[in-house]
């Protein structure tokens, strides 16, 4: 309202100037009142209105209603350039659209993994981005001796770069020797790969672990990754994981401790990233509690439908928007 309060009078002023006059250098006058106007989001639609109850409002001759028209005219043109800006952005915007499905599409088969079928195991898995770029990675890793390993990864970060350094993680898994997965190790060649490839001002969590389908035992390593369960089906209990460990990238000489537990008919083992344990609501983060709840509905389900369910509810919760990258990972002993 004070907007318009102080401006009115100055669009009359360069009206009558202009068409008593003619002088060019009203118009230029004209020129920055539409600036403003742009500036203040006032509708062109509503400039000419004004226009057309100023001409009413002052009983003018065709004449000058005509003349008055070269004040519009100039006004309008302000507006005809920043609609033509708005276009540019609005092509550039959409080229880059387009450039990110095309790398989403691409990041999408690069990181593509299959869960593995492994004899008395059933595993469910589940990763969905917050955005376009996913900042999550899980890859699994299968032998002829019933082992499986288990990889989940989180960059502290969003988008293209967190994307670009989840695929530079997957090829550095890709390339390690086959004769040398023990977690400690992976972890440890994985931090060097880091150190020496990643901007020091970008993060990256991981556990890695693997699970021997002879002995059932479970090996693992953490480096600062968002701490899983053990679900111990005897005792109906969740069990953190030991351990965080030092980010990926830190310090290249970083050894990476590992742990060992034994998991039983009904256990099962639960991974994620910081998606899950961080969801928010209105009232704040959820607590462990109100995970392990979720998990706990749905406990007799196989393990995909336990991770769908879970991810269908959390995001119910978030009003259908997730706030980060969500992963996780349920592995069941069934046999």
């Amino acid at each position: 309202m004070g907007f318009w309060k102080t401006n009115v009078p100055k669009y009359k002023d360069i009206i009558r100037k202009y068409i008593i006059d003619k002088d060019e250098n009203v118009l230029y006058q004209a020129q920055k009142l539409s600036r403003k106007l742009i500036e203040h989001q006032i509708a062109p639609e509503e400039v000419i209105s004004l226009h057309k109850s100023i001409m009413m409002e002052g009983n003018y001759p065709a004449g000058k209603i005509i003349d008055s028209f070269d004040v519009l005219l100039e006004v309008m043109m302000g507006y005809g350039l920043a609609y033509r800006e708005h276009q540019s952005l609005r092509t550039e915007q959409l080229a880059l659209r387009n450039e990110i499905e095309v790398a989403a599409s691409m990041q999408e088969t690069l990181l593509r993994t299959s869960i593995p079928s492994v004899s008395g195991v059933d595993i469910g898995a589940i990763s969905v981005p917050a955005r376009k770029m996913n900042g999550d990675y899980f890859h699994f890793v299968s032998d002829e001796d019933y082992r499986v390993g288990i990889a989940i990864a989180d960059v502290i970060g969003k988008g293209i770069p967190a994307a670009l350094s989840m695929s530079m993680i997957k090829y550095a898994m890709d390339s390690l020797p086959e004769e040398d997965y023990s977690p400690g190790s992976v972890l440890k060649s994985l931090n060097r790969v880091v150190e020496q490839n990643v901007d020091p001002s970008m993060f990256i969590t991981m556990c890695y672990g693997t699970y021997d389908a002879k002995t059932h035992q479970f090996c693992y390593a953490t480096a600062g990754h968002e701490p899983g369960f053990f679900y111990k089906a005897k005792n109906k209990e969740y069990i953190d994981f030991c351990g965080r460990g030092l980010l990926l990238g830190i310090n290249k000489n970083t050894e990476y401790k590992e742990y060992e537990v034994r998991i039983e008919l009904g256990d099962m083992i639960i991974l994620m990233s910081d998606g899950v344990t961080e969801c928010r609501t209105d009232d704040g983060f959820i607590e462990r509690d109100d995970l392990t709840s979720y998990i706990d509905q749905y406990i007799h389900l196989p393990a995909q439908e336990i991770v769908n369910n879970v991810y269908k509810d959390l995001e119910r919760l978030q009003d259908f928007e997730l706030r980060d990258d969500f992963t996780l990972i349920i592995l069941k002993r069934i046999n």
